[in-house]
């Protein structure tokens, strides 16, 4: 039998929350893949200006993503997803109205402000959505986490058709796209506001949000070390696919492919991602949590290990696309077995007295572990690939070191969660344990 939750069977705002990912995705990639270019071309800034910019929108989201769902826990997921979209909202109206340098920079921090508010809300709300409707935490059996599937799927469907979009706006300039873009979240701030109940996420939550400031959910956080562990391991994945823009454009211009075929081969990873999404975690669901993250992570491995092999000699443009093929398949299909199992994991580390609405700072803590990773990673793999070339290394070298983290992270998670899981063993036969497990066991 499947174990994949029909789409239908999800409470009404589970479902809502779900199309608003896509429509959220959507606006933004109908604006933020061309600001570079407008920046350049509509409004006559240089290079360095255009990188900070940008670098300080990453920032803000990435960065943010923990104080963001620390504000969800303190605010509630209902107000902190509204407050995203408004502060998106204020972003792209920021833009629209720049001339200069600091506006920009202004819009593009509010921009990523926005996210960093959104997703970890989002996130931690659908956490509780792993059951049909009607039923408890624990009715119907084994708890399912295809919610984080059909999370993967709406915001790749919203990520394929934003550029086309905003594609299809800039004839009328790049206001034209940012107009569209708040409408966009407009119409999903509207939709939330009306759809969304103003009660607690899920029935048996404390409605204590209030209580303490965000530093004290941050803290709390921070110091539940076997969780900072699987956060930093689980932040190779991000990491290694982030190379999809970063390396893979890098070995396009190093091996004389045309650059049109980045295009094809982001296309790609998106057609994989919605084809195989459902079936590839189907296959995760039955190899059961850490043997799904060691085989996600080994699928990573083996892709940068293709594009390390063919580095030398690739050949004719022709025929060194198809290693590259490979590599992005190989990272898409890692990719769908690692998401929906990391974002399914992170209720277990979530101590019993906080479980049901403590969850926020804990996804937004995932999601500054990735981003870091990222900023750190593809600061060294720069250098490395100055060094490679400098020094005429072999040409894989900067995919060494990827192949090396991916399988650290493969050996490493399953440990982690055993003794995780050992550990509440352990704590649930104490005499001063709770009576009730977690809400959100092992699959």
């Amino acid at each position: 039998m499947s174990t994949t939750m029909p789409f239908r069977d999800y409470r009404p705002e589970t479902r809502t929350l779900l199309g608003a990912q896509l429509v959220f995705n959507l606006g933004f990639y109908a604006v933020v893949p061309f600001l570079a270019g407008a920046m350049s071309s509509e409004y006559g800034l240089d290079a360095a200006a255009i990188g900070l910019v940008l670098g300080a929108r990453t920032f803000s989201q990435q960065g943010m993503f923990l104080l963001g769902g620390a504000l969800a826990d303190r605010w509630g997921a209902r107000r902190a997803i509204l407050t995203g979209c408004l502060v998106r909202i204020a972003g792209y109206a920021t833009l629209a109205t720049a001339s200069g340098f600091i506006v920009f920079l202004l819009g593009a921090v509010l921009t990523g402000a926005g996210g960093a508010l959104f997703s970890p809300a989002l996130e931690s709300w659908l956490s509780h959505a792993d059951r049909p409707s009607g039923t408890g935490e624990r009715g119907g059996g084994k708890p399912r986490r295809s919610v984080f599937v059909w999370l993967a799927i709406t915001g790749e469907i919203g990520a394929v058709l934003g550029p086309l979009l905003g594609s299809a706006l800039l004839g009328w300039g790049f206001d034209a796209a940012l107009t569209a873009g708040i409408s966009v979240f407009t119409v999903v701030t509207a939709l939330l506001w009306y759809r969304l109940p103003a009660g607690p996420v899920h029935p048996d939550a404390r409605d204590d949000a209030g209580e303490h400031p965000p530093l004290v959910h941050v803290l709390r956080c921070l110091r539940n070390g076997p969780f900072v562990t699987f956060c930093i391991l689980a932040g190779t994945s991000m990491l290694v696919y982030h190379q999809l823009y970063f390396l893979i454009p890098v070995e396009l211009d190093r091996r004389s492919i045309d650059a049109a075929w980045l295009g094809a081969l982001f296309f790609l990873a998106s057609v994989l991602i919605l084809l195989l999404q459902l079936p590839v975690s189907a296959v995760g669901q039955r190899l059961g949590p850490g043997r799904a993250l060691a085989a996600g992570f080994v699928l990573e491995a083996g892709a940068c290990a293709v594009a390390a092999a063919t580095a030398a000699h690739p050949g004719t443009p022709a025929v060194s696309v198809a290693p590259l093929m490979g590599t992005v398949a190989l990272l898409a299909v890692g990719h769908m077995l690692l998401k929906p199992t990391i974002l399914a994991l992170v209720p277990q580390f979530v101590p019993d007295q906080e479980a049901m609405s403590r969850r926020g700072a804990y996804y937004g803590l995932v999601a500054t572990c990735g981003g870091t990773a990222v900023l750190i990673g593809n600061t060294v793999l720069g250098r490395l690939l100055e060094l490679t070339d400098q020094h005429h290394w072999w040409p894989g070298t900067p995919w060494v070191p990827q192949v090396l983290l991916t399988l650290l992270a493969a050996a490493a998670l399953p440990v982690v969660l055993s003794r995780h899981t050992t550990s509440e063993s352990s704590d649930s036969l104490s005499p001063t344990a709770p009576a009730d497990p977690p809400a959100c066991g092992t699959s």
